[in-house]
């Protein structure tokens, strides 16, 4: 059975697939795989979905969880936890638009838009990853 104290291993174990699944559907849609593609877009979106609802039942429960490491390394973890949240706080906007202009076939607005969402959802899922590794096995 899954405890609370799990949640942070379950999140970022949810981040690593999602980020598996981005890149996959990205190399899909260059080899012009578009089914695959979407598939793998979705299933990134849903899991997404589950480490974010995973991610605030895990705060809601536990509350933040200070980071102990200290000198160049406390640096080092602040430039990444930074930009990690104020993109978080943008991708969730930025995926649903993206993926309603791909659902409704606006495919020229679709393009425009993951042009940016993309980079950024990798980043977040991966500094997402980062920060885990930082505060529970530093």
């Amino acid at each position: 059975m899954i405890t609370i104290s799990d949640l942070p291993t379950v999140n970022a174990t949810l981040n690593t697939i999602s980020a598996i699944f981005l890149t996959t559907g990205f190399f899909m849609i260059r080899r012009r795989k578009t089914v695959a593609h979407r598939n793998c877009m979705i299933a990134a979106f849903v899991v997404s979905g589950l480490f974010l609802t995973s991610y605030l039942i895990y705060h809601y429960h536990a509350g933040s969880t200070p980071f102990e490491g200290s000198g160049w390394i406390h640096t080092i973890y602040f430039a990444v936890l930074i930009p990690h949240i104020i993109l978080a706080a943008l991708i969730l906007p930025l995926a649903l638009i993206t993926l309603y202009f791909a659902l409704r076939k606006q495919f020229i607005k679709h393009r425009r838009i993951a042009r940016w969402t993309l980079p950024i959802w990798l980043y977040v899922s991966v500094t997402g990853i980062i920060v885990y590794w930082m505060l529970y096995h530093l």
